[in-house]
C-alpha cells in the first residue's frame, strides 16, 4: 500500500513539474500572435479612474500592472519603458512577486522607480515562504531588488493547497514574519493570493478569523469564464466586499489563454473584470501594444449594464464549463511552488 502511495505521489509531483516546466518554457517571450502592436490602440483622453482599496484608506488605479510579464521582454530597458509608460498614464498599482522570472521582474521594477516615480505608486510584491524564517529572507531580498525601504503591500503567494492556511498561521509561520516586518516599518499592508479553488480562499479567511487576524487584501482570478467554473466571483467576492477587504482581480485574460477560445475579445474581457466590485484589475503587459490596450480599457471604462453582463456570460457559458481555458485552475502550469518546494520551506512545520 505504501509503495503504491509513494508511486502516486511521485507521479503527481512529476506531472506537476512537467506542467510548470512546460509553462515556463512555453511562456511567450514577446506578445502573443494577434496582440496589438504599439500605436495600434488609441488611448482616450481623460484620467485613470481610482477605487478604494478596502478599508486601508488608500485609493489605487483601476488598472494594475502585472509583475510577471514585466520580466518577459528580452531587454531590461523595454521592461522599464513599459513600467514608465503605465505610471505616466496614471497606473499607481504595481504588482510583483519574489519568484517572478528569478527576481528579474522585481529588479526591473526597482530600476524603473529610481527616478522618483516610487512616490507615485502603490508597490506590491508577494512571498512564497511558509515559515517566518523563509518569509523574512524573501522579504529582505525583495526590498533590495525593488530598491525601497518599505513595500506598500506584501501578500502570501499561491495559497493553492488546503493545508496552506494552517502553515501560514502556525507557530513560526509566515504571519509572524509579516507582522514583525509591519511593526518595523518594512511593509504597510498584508494580503494573500491564489488561483486554484475558491474553497481554499474561504478556508484562508476562516483560519485568519480564528487567529484574530483580518487581511487587508485578497487577490484572485476574476474574468468572464470564472463565473461559470469554481467561481471566485460567486463564492469569495461577496465576502470580501462585505468585510471591506481590498479585492485584487487578476487574470482578466488568463495570460491570453481565454482569447484562444475565439468567443471573447481582449477589450470585452477587460471591461467585464473592471465592471466587478474590485479595487483594482491587475493585467500582464509584455509589450507596449498590450499595455496601450489595457490603458484604453481602463481610462475609457464604462461599467457594463446587467444586460451586457448577462449577454456576455451566456456567450461564454459553454466554453467555460470544464475550465479548459482557465488552466491556472485545472492544471499545474501556473503553480510555481508545486515544483519549487524549497521556496515554501515547509520542512519544519
Amino acid at each position: 500500500m505504501s509503495t503504491r502511495r509513494t508511486f502516486l505521489q511521485s507521479l503527481a509531483a512529476g506531472l506537476a513539474a512537467l506542467g510548470f516546466r512546460h509553462a515556463q518554457a512555453g511562456a511567450p517571450r514577446g506578445p502573443r500572435p494577434g496582440a496589438p502592436k504599439e500605436g495600434e490602440t488609441k488611448i482616450p483622453a481623460g484620467t485613470m479612474p481610482t477605487r478604494k482599496l478596502g478599508r486601508t484608506g488608500v485609493e489605487v488605479s483601476l488598472m494594475g500592472l502585472g509583475g510577471f510579464h514585466i520580466g518577459i521582454p528580452k531587454e531590461d530597458k523595454e521592461g522599464v519603458r513599459i513600467i514608465h509608460a503605465a505610471i505616466d498614464h496614471g497606473v499607481t498599482f504595481l504588482d510583483n512577486c519574489w519568484d517572478y522570472n528569478e527576481g528579474k521582474s522585481e529588479k526591473r521594477m526597482g530600476t524603473a522607480l529610481r527616478d522618483g516615480r516610487r512616490k507615485n505608486v502603490f508597490l506590491m510584491t508577494k512571498l512564497d515562504g511558509r515559515t517566518a524564517k523563509s518569509a523574512t529572507e524573501q522579504l529582505e531580498q525583495s526590498l533590495k531588488r525593488l530598491e525601497t525601504d518599505m513595500i506598500d503591500l506584501v501578500q502570501i503567494h499561491e495559497v493553492i493547497r488546503m493545508e496552506d492556511p494552517d502553515r501560514v498561521f502556525a507557530e513560526g509561520g509566515t504571519i509572524e514574519a509579516l507582522l514583525a516586518a509591519k511593526k518595523a516599518g518594512k511593509l504597510r499592508f498584508i494580503g494573500f493570493t491564489g488561483h486554484k479553488d475558491p474553497a481554499i480562499h474561504l478556508y484562508m479567511l476562516r483560519t485568519a478569523e480564528k487567529h484574530g487576524f483580518r487581511f487587508d487584501t485578497v487577490q484572485m482570478p476574476l474574468n468572464v469564464l470564472d463565473a461559470h467554473y469554481r467561481s471566485f466571483e460567486q463564492a469569495v467576492l461577496p465576502k470580501l466586499v462585505e468585510n471591506q477587504i481590498g479585492v485584487l482581480g487578476m487574470k482578466p485574460l488568463g495570460s491570453g489563454i481565454i482569447l484562444e477560445s475565439g468567443v471573447v475579445t481582449a477589450p470585452e474581457c477587460l471591461r467585464y473584470a473592471m465592471s466587478l466590485p474590485t479595487s483594482v484589475v491587475i493585467t500582464g503587459c509584455d509589450s507596449m501594444g498590450v499595455l496601450e490596450q489595457a490603458l484604453a480599457a481602463a481610462i475609457g471604462h464604462k461599467p457594463m449594464s446587467e444586460a451586457e453582463k448577462n449577454s456576455l456570460l451566456l456567450r461564454t457559458k459553454k466554453i467555460a464549463a470544464d475550465g479548459k481555458f482557465e488552466r491556472f485552475k485545472t492544471t499545474a502550469m501556473f503553480d510555481g511552488t508545486a515544483t519549487n518546494p524549497k521556496w515554501l520551506d515547509t520542512a519544519n512545520l
